[in-house]
């Protein structure tokens, strides 16, 4: 979809639909509203008036100019109550009304920056939440339908008003709202392939793909490389696959200089049935998606190439399936991380933090100052949290606050869990260094105690996104299937960083 900044008065634009809003309770028009309105003899105002209109958040009535006005079909979008407004309430808003004209067969929309001037909301902040809203809420994955009739319609063209002197800030805002939301997209087509078209080798491809196309760089360690390095807690979970596992390295460099200021490590399990000790078949098809993680980090790179901050980024996905076979890590096995700490296996379905023992092992020999890690990682997280947060695990407490306020920001939101010194007693082991799960108490806490381990004290925040990389249902800008979270997240993580 095209995306540009025009200049003029909102309704004298020539386009299949305007966006234009209106607030819960309030009588008086918004600017844009109120220039529409005039044209059409107020017909906004009287449907007002009648109770027609009660701008609810969401809330979407349709009105046809009958020739009064350049654009066929005005939208009135509810944005709810006006001391209430947030972007990311502009962000949800926009994106139901795109879907909503794309049903109506629309393929051209105009809209004003929606909610600038509200609570705080600067104009570039509402530009970018309705480019991201778009974008992201008219996203579909459809590769494999192949009957015609059951197409979507496709906008392609949305138009952002404002004047003379806001245009270039406008340009500006619609660039890096593009960016964010492309970024994202990408991460959920990674995600929402099926196993079958994304293996650990089709994740190596991807990322040389990306390195080729932005210039990054990009290294993918092989099974030979993995077994002299020690990693075996990576081929400890690949040995039940057919399926070679990958060790991707991916590099964005901002300034010129060897250090890596931040790594994103994101778990790469292409296919997760729970190994020997197996998952219940009921929704085993969704976990072709625990490699959500390996997707985002690879998809933040994206965005660093192309808003190009100063600063030096690493992302890093152990990649491989996770199958039961006669070659499988079996419960009681004991395997040795990198690091040399040995790992007591007693449960195979707790074989995320495995692979990223290895590749967290890897990433402080690389030197680098923080560490954000990334993956689906336990039930026990959306259990605590539901599929509304993602959880937060962290020893260095202002880098966990960065994190959370750079997902307030998106609307990705976060909220942090305790990481006290006593949960790590249910990883003690008889026989090894440490159990690579505790009891049925506290889970997402004790693996996340477990990941610690491998991190020592470098700055170091874990993202637990099992109930949040994907939906089953469709709302704002989200759509059903995976949600791109935390790309968004990160990105902003990473230019506060960069300042």
């Amino acid at each position: 979809m095209e995306i540009k900044a025009v200049v003029g008065d909102i309704a004298a634009i020539k386009a299949d639909a305007l966006i234009v809003n209106h607030f819960q309770d309030k009588k008086q028009l918004s600017s844009d509203t109120a220039v529409v309105d005039r044209a059409l003899d107020g017909a906004i105002s009287q449907l007002i008036k009648q109770g027609d209109i009660r701008g609810k958040l969401n809330e979407l009535t349709l009105v046809h100019s009958m020739g009064k006005l350049p654009a066929d079909r005005i939208v009135i979008t509810g944005l709810g109550k006006k001391q209430e407004l947030t972007v990311n309430k502009v962000r949800n808003a926009v994106a139901e009304t795109c879907r909503y004209l794309r049903k109506k067969g629309v393929t051209s929309i105009a809209s004003g920056a929606q909610g600038a001037g509200i609570k705080g909301i600067n104009k570039e902040s509402a530009a970018r939440a309705v480019t991201e809203g778009a974008l992201l809420g008219l996203y579909t994955f459809r590769r494999y339908i192949t009957k015609k009739e059951n197409d979507l319609g496709k906008i392609k063209k949305l138009l952002i008003v404002g004047s003379e002197r806001e245009k270039p800030l406008l340009e500006s805002a619609i660039n890096r709202g593009r960016i964010m939301a492309e970024a994202a997209n990408w991460a959920r087509d990674m995600v929402n392939e099926p196993s079958n078209y994304m293996t650990p080798g089709h994740m190596a491809d991807a990322a040389r793909q990306l390195a080729q196309k932005y210039g990054l760089q990009v290294e993918v360690l092989e099974k030979e490389q993995m077994a002299e390095l020690g990693m075996g807690g990576l081929l400890g979970v690949a040995q039940g696959s057919q399926q070679p596992p990958k060790f991707i390295i991916m590099n964005y460099k901002g300034r010129d200089a060897d250090e890596i200021d931040i790594a994103l490590v994101g778990k790469g399990i292409t296919f997760d049935s729970g190994g020997i000790s197996i998952k219940p078949s009921e929704a085993m098809a969704d976990m072709k998606g625990d490699m959500a993680g390996g997707a985002s980090v690879m998809a933040t790179l994206i965005a660093m190439a192309q808003l190009k901050p100063r600063i030096n980024v690493t992302a890093l996905v152990p990649a491989t399936e996770n199958l039961p076979s006669g070659t499988a890590l079996k419960p009681g096995d004991i395997l040795t991380a990198m690091n040399g700490r040995t790992i007591e296996v007693l449960n195979t379905d707790a074989e995320g933090r495995l692979i990223l023992a290895d590749a967290l092992s890897y990433t402080k020999k690389l030197g680098a100052k923080s560490i954000i890690d990334v993956a689906t990682l336990t039930g026990a997280c959306m259990v605590a949290l539901g599929k509304i947060c993602t959880g937060v695990f962290s020893n260095n407490q202002e880098l966990a606050d960065k994190v959370i306020a750079a997902g307030d920001e998106t609307g990705e939101f976060a909220w942090q869990l305790p990481m006290y010194e006593e949960y790590r007693e249910q990883l003690k082991s008889d026989i090894a260094d440490i159990k690579n799960i505790g009891n049925r108490y506290g889970g997402a806490i004790t693996a996340a105690k477990f990941l610690e381990e491998f991190v020592n004290k470098t700055p170091w925040v874990h993202l637990d996104i099992a109930g949040t990389y994907e939906t089953d249902k469709e709302k704002g800008y989200l759509v059903k299937g995976a949600t791109g979270i935390p790309v968004r997240t990160l990105v902003n993580l990473v230019l506060s960083l960069a300042k």
